[in-house]
């Protein structure tokens, strides 16, 4: 028997309507469901005009949008400060509960206590609920009921109480769609000139105030499915192809996932029925590792939120934080070379010319480019995580601040300080025969593979003929890598004093 009569499920890090925890209580809670996507102006302010990300959401809110409406419901679309519209929308429709699934940055865990407490104030009901995590917060810890720091036991335990797939069961939020509110007739004046709310019409990007720009990949969850059902014949080559950036192994899924247009479960099914198959199974294994980690990032900055509290970022080992980083006119220009791509190490300079272009980087070059900027050019990791922040389009607050701690060595169950990723040897074992680097530095293209992870080794007659110039159309090396390292394990001679971090 519903218990409400009208509910507001509001839509946030989850746009599709297949296995989602709250829209499928909702339907099951109340006898009229309306839905809710929120523009966020508190987000969208700081980001420029021409992100990638915004147009993602765009193109997938329009096509949640018609999802519900092709099963006869709506979806309310606004433009404003949470704390006004949410209110006011659950007000309109006369909404007795609100419904939305759980977020885990501790920003986002602000904005909805205080949005629970605005809705309670109005004896609005409260529900929440987990959906982007398998496990979240307190559901996996150790034996002494503390959080894991370190992924591999938290691994095991994750698997045990996973037990096979049950975990990962959908929510048929489908059986109930009947039940979703008609859309109206015309969309009513809702709220102050602060907040726009339409029930009709979906704000273009110019309203917005966001370029047209080029989708990063196909928004919706149509898309995400198509991917994940063109992965499923690969997943079982997964574990030997996935750290090849020239190779199309992966699901590139990751932006999909980082904005809900398909649900974990769904990936985590997958890979478990993957798993089933003898010639799939290491593959799968590997991949649903990916997700464990996923999961294994939330939790961290769960129980840890002072690593990014208030704008700032701290060390997960708070000795880093003693770490004497490179300054002044040297490290700005370096810091600046690495972000627009002018190393001089084909492999970092095509990666980083991937994520500007593209808004993505494969995972195996984003270790490496992390690496180089802190340990080659002793530029502080924040600087790096920030880059990221404003670049990646599938970028999430836990996994870029856990995997940028891991390369600086300042995380939870980092690198080893004293282990440097060497840019010449990670590029010719990943991109043995430089294809990844001809397609993203061109001007290298006509260089053997005996030189393309290294020019300036080239004679210079070889250089000629390939149409190289060092220091014309293709940089020198920054800084001399072996000199680099030394320069290093000075630089955190700090840890030494660590139990455990000796080498």
């Amino acid at each position: 028997m519903p218990e409400f009569s009208n509910a507001l499920v509001w839509f946030r890090r989850d746009l599709r309507t297949r296995d989602h925890a709250a829209l499928y209580h909702a339907l099951r809670s109340a006898k009229q469901v309306h839905c809710l996507f929120l523009f966020d102006t508190t987000i969208l302010k700081p980001l420029a005009a021409d992100d990638g990300r915004v147009a993602f959401i765009h193109a997938s809110v329009a096509e949640l949008r018609e999802r519900l409406r092709e099963v006869g419901g709506n979806l309310w679309i606004a433009h404003g400060d949470p704390a006004e519209a949410i209110p006011a929308v659950a007000k309109a429709v006369q909404a007795e509960a609100v419904f939305f699934n759980h977020d885990y940055e501790p920003d986002a865990c602000a904005r909805d206590a205080h949005i629970r407490k605005l809705l309670e104030d109005d004896q609005c009901h409260v529900q929440t609920f987990k959906d982007q995590a398998i496990f979240e917060k307190d559901e996996i810890l150790t034996g002494a009921n503390k959080p894991y720091s370190v992924y591999t036991p938290y691994k095991r335990a994750w698997l045990q109480a996973a037990g096979g797939d049950r975990a990962f069961a959908a929510h048929p939020s489908e059986r109930h769609f009947a039940q979703l509110a008609p859309p109206p007739k015309r969309s009513p004046s809702i709220g102050s000139s602060k907040t726009a709310i339409s029930a009709t019409q979906l704000f273009s990007l110019a309203e917005l105030g966001f370029d047209e720009a080029q989708l990063p990949t196909p928004g919706g969850e149509e898309a995400a499915h198509t991917l994940l059902e063109a992965f499923e014949p690969r997943v079982g080559r997964y574990e030997e192809t996935r750290n090849f950036p020239a190779l199309a192994s992966t699901s590139t899924l990751s932006v999909h996932l980082r904005h809900g247009t398909i649900s974990v479960r769904a990936l985590a099914r997958t890979a478990f029925a993957a798993m089933q198959a003898a010639r799939d199974r290491a593959g799968a294994e590997v991949w649903l590792s990916e997700l464990v980690w996923r999961d294994f990032f939330f939790q961290i900055l769960h129980h840890h939120p002072r690593l990014v509290a208030d704008g700032q970022r701290a060390s997960f080992k708070p000795v880093y934080d003693k770490i004497k980083w490179a300054t002044g006119a040297s490290a700005e220009a370096h810091f600046k070379a690495w972000c627009e791509a002018r190393t001089g190490y084909p492999l970092v300079d095509a990666s980083m010319r991937q994520i500007n272009q593209t808004g993505f980087m494969h995972n195996r070059v984003r270790m490496v480019v992390a690496t180089f900027l802190c340990k080659d050019l002793g530029v502080d990791w924040r600087r790096g995580e920030a880059y990221f922040e404003a670049k990646l389009n599938d970028f999430d607050l836990s996994a870029n601040n856990g995997n940028w701690q891991w390369a600086s060595s300042s995380g939870c169950d980092a690198q080893p300080w004293f282990r440097i990723f060497n840019p010449i040897t990670q590029s010719e074992k990943f991109d043995a025969d430089g294809d990844f680097i001809r397609k993203m530095v061109p001007e290298l293209a006509k260089l053997d593979k005996k030189y393309i992870h290294a020019p300036w080794t080239a004679p210079a007659e070889v250089l000629k003929q390939a149409g190289v110039t060092l220091d014309g159309n293709y940089p020198r090396p920054l800084v001399d890598h072996a000199e680099a390292r030394r320069l290093t394990l000075e630089r955190y001679d700090v840890v030494k004093s660590v139990p455990g971090e000796a080498p």
